[in-house]
């Protein structure tokens, strides 16, 4: 009988863990960048090798909000600090990420692709300083710690895809990375995609 009651509690143990997961959005909230096309997209559809568990998940790159403050570590910003994605921080000698080319001053659309929508705070981007060392890891140190582009979002759920207009800055020319965060409204996480542009 005890050996009954046991298994019974471990089972609804379970349950309300499982129910928990569900209920706090991490398990349900997906999504990335593909305009620009993002390193976890790139992977997905077959341009990239070598990339490991992200050509299943595209969507999965989570890791902890508030950055620059907070956030993934040096190191591991693409891969969102999730050690399964590593390979989206693999600088690949500086100039294996094929690139999108984009104008300094100009307007651009930025696309998100949602695959399970989820409560948002808000869109942010931020680009990589002139003079930046494209051969290694990204840090917060190549980045200019304040986004080039803010879209509030106050809560809402997007839609199965969402593009807002955004001017990139200009001063800069070459190779450089544009980091693209969703910060998810109930949860302590957030969606980090990394593009790789040409200016």
């Amino acid at each position: 009988m005890r050996k009954k009651q046991r298994l019974g509690a471990a089972v609804v143990g379970l349950a309300v863990a499982g129910v928990s997961l569900l209920a706090t959005g991490s398990a349900s909230s997906h999504g990335y960048t593909d305009q620009p096309i993002s390193r976890q997209k790139l992977c997905a559809n077959g341009t990239v090798s070598g990339c490991g568990d992200i050509q299943w998940e595209p969507q999965s790159v989570e890791g902890p909000k508030g950055f620059p403050a907070g956030g993934p570590p040096d190191g591991a910003i693409c891969a969102g600090g999730n050690s399964r994605f590593a390979e989206l921080d693999d600088p690949r000698g500086g100039t294996g990420w094929p690139t999108t080319k984009l104008t300094g001053g100009q307007s651009y659309t930025f696309r998100w692709q949602f695959t399970a929508r989820h409560a948002t705070t808000d869109f942010r981007y931020y680009l990589t300083k002139q003079g930046w060392n494209p051969a290694q890891k990204l840090t917060r140190a190549a980045l200019d710690t304040q986004p080039f582009l803010i879209v509030p979002y106050g809560g809402k759920q997007p839609p199965g895809t969402l593009s807002h207009q955004g001017v990139i800055p200009s001063g800069r020319s070459g190779r450089h990375v544009v980091v693209a965060v969703w910060t998810i409204a109930d949860t302590g996480n957030a969606f980090y995609a990394c593009s790789d542009v040409q200016l």
